[in-house]
């Protein structure tokens, strides 16, 4: 382990803790649809997987919402997250396109917890329904789906609320850390270490080779989640971004599939240099295998200090002059999406409405820079990335009787 301490918990963990910890939260006066401020928040879960139960749940337990209609391809998750949920029969859709009758069900907003390789598609058709749409990260696998989003919320821009859920963004020792960079702590940028590594994510059962068993295991398909750079490693990504206050202009890379060759199709290593302006350089690298060791570090040397952060562990400043101290995030996990759903439901309440989605495409776009140049083993710009706008297709052929599988 490293010198830093930290309490950075695996996904699976986080689900097992979720019903041990509740929040209290007071919303602003003010009105939606002409209810009071006191009134109850509809929405409806789409992607019933393990965290969009947990997010439902962590709605309902530190908000005024009320989930009132879940979707997800398969029946067994979608009755699984009514009963937890409890969700009328009747208000609980299946199938790919399930979701659309869930939008033109009775609710104000919807909470985006499919695979990333749908939710370009489901946010701007749920935008074009008037829904608020609370959005989990990446938000999509290439760069035709981040227009796509980054367009629609700007067409609803005023009117309805657009969230990604990125949990640094809603702590207060990343939000300080950050506020000190960009005030000069740590004087000019020069160079930054951004890595991600973790042990690897479990295996959803079915049927060996079946199309319905790869829809389960989305986390391993390139297509359906953007790999892992992109699907989880954008935590770290999007803090470079945050800190140096724009996007990389190229970047160089490597990686591969080495470690974990069981299943699916995405890479377990990606090692990347990325350049920002200014001539900032940042070295990140990943791995979604390692045994005994994971640390989620954003680090970055100034030429007066140096910011030294971790998701789940310990966030401070040291520099020549001055420093900060800072704080532990052990708990950033759900106590950022708390905070994100508190800001989420308060904007909807006070009709002062949100939209982070282009800082959140960039961030994605990022990642995607670094897969591609990682896949072609080259030298990649922003701006050829943009031009190509090149679209992943999942070439998904699921059975008719899919959502019983």
């Amino acid at each position: 382990m490293s010198k830093n301490t930290h309490h950075t918990v695996e996904r699976r963990d986080f689900l097992k803790m979720a019903a041990a910890t509740a929040g209290i939260t007071i919303l602003p006066a003010g009105a939606v649809r002409g209810a009071t401020a006191n009134s109850t928040l509809e929405i409806g879960i789409i992607g019933c997987g393990g965290r969009g139960i947990w997010v439902g749940d962590l709605f309902q337990r530190n908000t005024n919402v009320k989930v009132v209609a879940v979707h997800d391809y398969f029946r067994d998750r979608v009755q699984e997250a009514g009963e937890r949920l409890k969700v009328d029969p009747a208000r609980q859709y299946t199938g790919l396109d399930g979701y659309k009758e869930l939008l033109a069900s009775k609710l104000d907003a919807v909470a985006v917890e499919s695979p990333p390789y749908f939710h370009p598609q489901q946010t701007v058709d749920a935008l074009n329904a008037g829904k608020h749409v609370y959005l989990a990260k990446p938000i999509a696998v290439d760069v035709p789906g981040c227009m796509a989003i980054v367009d629609a919320a700007k067409k609803a821009q005023g009117k309805l609320s657009t969230l990604v859920d990125f949990q640094t963004r809603n702590n207060e020792f990343f939000r300080g850390a950050a506020q000190r960079v960009h005030e000069g702590m740590i004087g000019q940028p020069v160079s930054g270490q951004f890595y991600y590594y973790c042990g690897r994510l479990g295996v959803k059962k079915g049927e060996p080779g079946a199309e319905t068993t790869r829809l389960r295991n989305w986390v391993f398909d390139k297509a359906l989640s953007g790999d892992i750079i992109v699907e989880q490693n954008i935590h770290v990504l999007d803090v470079a971004n945050w800190y140096l206050q724009g996007h990389p202009l190229k970047a160089c890379g490597t990686g591969g599939r080495k470690a974990r060759v069981d299943i699916g199709d995405c890479w377990d290593h990606f090692v990347v240099t990325y350049f920002y302006p200014n001539d900032v350089l940042v070295d990140f690298s990943s791995g979604q295998f390692t045994y005994g060791y994971d640390d989620l570090c954003m680090r970055l040397y100034g030429a007066e200090g140096t910011v030294d952060s971790h998701y789940g562990g310990e966030v401070s400043i040291r520099g020549k002059k001055d420093g900060w101290k800072g704080g532990n995030t052990g708990r950033i996990y759900e106590e950022g999406a708390v905070n994100n759903m508190r800001d989420f439901c308060a904007s909807i309440m006070d009709g002062k409405t949100l939209n982070n989605a282009e800082e959140s495409a960039h961030s994605t776009m990022t990642s995607i820079l670094g897969r591609m140049a990682a896949y072609e083993n080259r030298t990649v710009t922003w701006d050829e990335m943009v031009q190509a706008n090149v679209k992943l297709d999942a070439n998904l052929n699921l059975p008719e009787n899919g959502p019983d599988a």
